[in-house]
């Protein structure tokens, strides 16, 4: 039976459909037979405590050269029957959660969002990791910097973030001594203002920053290693890291069977864990990436998966 596809992502016009995992979902839900509907970027509203997306009718192809068309936009009412994938990049600010708040009426409506909108308000994507510290590297969140500042002295050599980065932006790496440590702490806290994240340095960075995702709860069978490439030392594609696939490991697998089921519980369809060597370092649920080159490089249809599962919950 075809279902209405809405997708909420960043503007269609702009993405580089060869590593798009949305894309990659509009795709395998067309090749189903499925209607698409992409809501024009900032078109979540509510009339009268209803969900409603000015949305256009979407075909996509896969062609570089042109890869979407859209129909006439109009409103049309959130509920059931609808399959809601909610894919916009962070930072996850206020007018991403009030849009989650929507899509949550949408949900009471009967329509099945992906990733449930409790979970992308609730799951920060670097504190959710610590819900599993039996996977995790030592690690201090904090406003202190000189709880910090001992924390690095303690171990040497550490990584700092804030909580609402992506793509590697905003990541210093510090070791025990370094004068520029306080400068970074000043940037990063905003002088004691905001959290900030350190954790142990793992030196396995150099063989990859690995992405496992999670349909359903369930570990696909291969991770996409982001590496490092020359005097660099974050993996993200996005600092230029060097994506290669890679088997899970049995370390991988068991990280994964110790997130996946709470994922799964919690209505979390589609999820990326980043792990580098042996441990967890985040959980990415509001558009975790690595589609494209996992189905490319291994022959799989990841997209395919998720369907299924979406399609098994509506059944």
């Amino acid at each position: 039976m075809p279902l209405d596809i809405v997708v909420v992502m960043d503007p269609i016009g702009s993405i580089k459909i060869v590593k798009d995992s949305t894309f990659a979902m509009l795709l395998e839900a067309q090749r189903r037979g499925h209607r698409l509907h992409y809501v024009v970027p900032g078109g979540l509203f509510l009339r009268d405590g209803v969900a409603h997306a000015h949305a256009a009718a979407l075909t996509v192809q896969d062609d570089p050269r042109g890869w979407f068309e859209l129909g006439r936009a109009s409103h049309i009412e959130l509920g059931r029957g609808h399959v809601v994938l909610m894919r916009t990049d962070p930072p996850v600010d206020a007018s991403y959660l009030h849009d989650t708040q929507i899509l949550g009426l949408a949900q009471r409506a009967g329509a099945l969002v992906v990733n449930d909108p409790q979970g992308l308000r609730d799951m920060n994507e670097k504190l959710t990791a610590l819900e599993f510290p039996q996977c995790c590297p030592p690690t201090l969140v904090s406003r202190d910097a000189a709880a910090i500042k001992a924390f690095i002295a303690e171990h040497g050599d550490a990584v700092l973030k804030t909580l609402d980065g992506m793509g590697g932006r905003s990541i210093f790496r510090a070791r025990a001594g370094d004068p520029n440590t306080n400068v970074i702490l000043e940037t990063l806290t905003e002088g004691g203002r905001h959290l900030a994240m350190a954790q142990r340095y793992i030196p396995e960075i150099t063989a990859g920053d690995k992405r496992i995702l999670l349909v359903d709860g369930v570990a696909v069978d291969y991770c996409l290693a982001r590496i490092p490439q020359g005097d660099e030392f974050r993996g993200n594609l996005a600092a230029g890291g060097r994506g290669e696939g890679r088997p899970l490991t049995d370390r991988d697998r068991w990280i994964a069977a110790q997130v996946g089921p709470e994922m799964k519980r919690r209505g979390m369809l589609f999820v990326g864990l980043d792990v580098i060597g042996d441990y967890l370092t985040e959980v990415n649920v509001t558009s975790p990436t690595c589609i494209r080159e996992l189905d490319a490089q291994f022959g799989l249809n990841i997209a395919g998966q998720l369907f299924d599962a979406i399609e098994s919950r509506l059944a």
